[in-house]
């Protein structure tokens, strides 16, 4: 059986300033954005190409049996992933967001990243995986899953 992640809770303090940032600054798709049910309002969002989104939502941690709820700007490491992070790093910067300079850690494919901060201070990072241009991660998933059922 998969289990596959796709949704990541995400919390903010203001649902509208915080759709408005990830649409607006670092280009992701709205969605949905609306009232899921009485009283719950749910904004998720989708980076271009992830098969994973975040969810905003002023009662979205009323549905978690947690015993304590997140604070705004208390998530540090998500974490993107893209081919190449000098054009990331242009389309971002092109948007209006404040994101570091590219650091390479290391030569190897997977070790450069760059950093910013949502209003809230919750914290990402962008990792530059070169590998991902000509292996796409859905077609490397869907052939592992193929070569299991073979």
């Amino acid at each position: 059986m998969d289990f596959t992640l796709e949704v990541i809770p995400l919390p903010v303090s203001d649902i509208d300033r915080a759709r408005d940032f990830y649409r607006d600054k670092v280009g992701f798709h709205v969605d949905i954005d609306q009232e899921v049910m009485p009283g719950m309002r749910i904004v998720q969002l989708t980076p271009p190409g992830s098969g994973c989104s975040i969810a905003l939502g002023d009662s979205i941690w009323d549905m978690t049996k947690g015993e304590t709820v997140p604070e705004p700007g208390s998530y540090q490491g998500l974490q993107l992933c893209v081919a190449d992070i000098k054009a990331a790093r242009a389309e971002l910067l092109e948007r209006g967001l404040e994101v570091s300079e590219p650091v390479q850690y290391a030569p190897d494919d997977g070790a450069t990243f760059m950093y910013f901060k949502d209003p809230d201070g919750n914290g990402w990072s962008i990792q530059e995986y070169r590998r991902r241009a000509t292996e796409p991660l859905h077609e490397v998933l869907a052939k592992g899953k193929r070569q299991q059922e073979a």
